[in-house]
């Protein structure tokens, strides 16, 4: 007896907090970035189901309106961000440690969509495939493994007026990376917020250098 009236207690007293969580699931930020959605369907999506990166979302608002049909992007990682960059620019090169996961996403790619399947070797042909391709790209996107060693072969890549991406930039590890962009003229801007489905705060990175591809 004495449970209930402790449990009845606390539900009368939280009245206005347990109302405003109910209420997130219906309006405001979260369901309209798609957040509820995502966690529902353990998915990186938005509100209408469409996939999206699995980055902070401040980060996709300012860099979805920028794309345009004439760049051509690298990507480190594959996933739901793949379909969404490559709606939105001319191509997208990706390459893939996981073998599993590459077989999943390669199902689904669109054709202007070209995935490699890498075997991870830290500092191996994974961080340096980028390398073997003769082409330079507006847009470096580092979100797979081994990121310090893919940020420092991306810029050999790179579009004079390109720019690079890194995700979940808080992570100490990457601290070199992020020291070695700013040695090589980089300037950054960093991107906090939540991800799809997850309630822990990130940070997504853009480095870039003046006349970039963004008009930053």
């Amino acid at each position: 007896m004495l449970n209930k009236i402790r449990k009845l207690w606390f539900l009368i007293s939280h009245y206005k907090l347990i109302r405003a969580l109910l209420d997130l699931a219906f309006n405001g930020y979260l369901k309209d970035m798609g957040w509820i959605n995502s966690f529902i369907k353990n998915k990186s999506i938005d509100l209408d189901s469409n996939p999206i990166p699995w980055v902070a979302y401040p980060f996709i608002v300012f860099f979805a309106e920028r794309l345009n049909k004439n760049m051509n992007i690298f990507e480190f990682g594959s996933g739901n961000s793949t379909l969404f960059y490559a709606s939105r620019v001319s191509s997208v090169i990706v390459v893939e440690h996981d073998k599993e996961w590459y077989s999943n996403i390669k199902k689904t790619i669109p054709p202007n969509v070209n995935i490699h399947y890498v075997d991870l070797v830290y500092d191996g042909l994974y961080s340096k495939f980028i390398n073997t391709l003769n082409t330079k790209f507006d847009i470096v996107i580092v979100d797979g493994r081994d990121r310090v060693n893919c940020i420092k072969n991306s810029i050999k890549n790179l579009a004079e007026n390109g720019v690079i991406i890194l995700d979940n930039s808080e992570v100490r590890e990457y601290s070199s990376g992020l020291v070695f962009l700013t040695e090589n003229g980089f300037k950054k801007i960093d991107f906090w917020g939540i991800a799809a489905g997850y309630n822990n705060k990130t940070c997504t990175t853009l480095f870039y250098k003046e006349n970039n591809c963004l008009g930053i």
